[in-house]
């Protein structure tokens, strides 16, 4: 009993120093992310993928002139870990994003919390799942699209 005690524990100090809580205007790392990277919880499991590990692509004209799109994968598991959204403006949101994370897809909703567009911009993007699951991403910009 005392270890599931402390695995719990364990978790919830993991999740309260490592996630990127930038919702409202309260969070207390409004200025800088906690974690630079990924951060999920799915179905129990906690997955934090670090910003070395990410690449991320701004396309000012992704999906026509003036439509924008970010585009996040997973270095080392390109193709298996991925969100692709729309919501490239703050408070932007993007109600049909592609979302793969460790090779399932999931859907869901995206709202931009920290927006940017030139190489070396932080993003922030808080991410649904239609489960009710957060996952949130806090990167850098590496390459824009000209």
């Amino acid at each position: 009993m005392k270890s599931i005690l402390k695995t719990i524990l364990l978790l919830a100090i993991t999740l309260t120093l490592f996630n990127c809580d930038n919702d409202d205007d309260n969070a207390p790392n409004i200025s800088v992310c906690s974690y630079e990277g990924l951060t999920a919880e799915l179905q129990g499991v906690l997955t934090l993928i670090p910003a070395s590990d990410l690449v991320t692509d701004y396309f000012p004209n992704n999906y026509g002139p003036g439509v924008g799109a970010y585009e996040v994968n997973q270095i080392s598991n390109m193709g298996g870990t991925f969100v692709v959204t729309r919501a490239v403006t703050n408070g932007a949101v993007d109600s049909n994003p592609e979302i793969r994370i460790n090779d399932t897809n999931y859907s869901g909703v995206v709202t931009c919390q920290r927006a940017g567009s030139a190489v070396g911009d932080e993003i922030r993007l808080d991410i649904v799942l239609a489960s009710g699951e957060e996952v949130e991403l806090c990167v850098v910009i590496d390459y824009v699209a000209p």
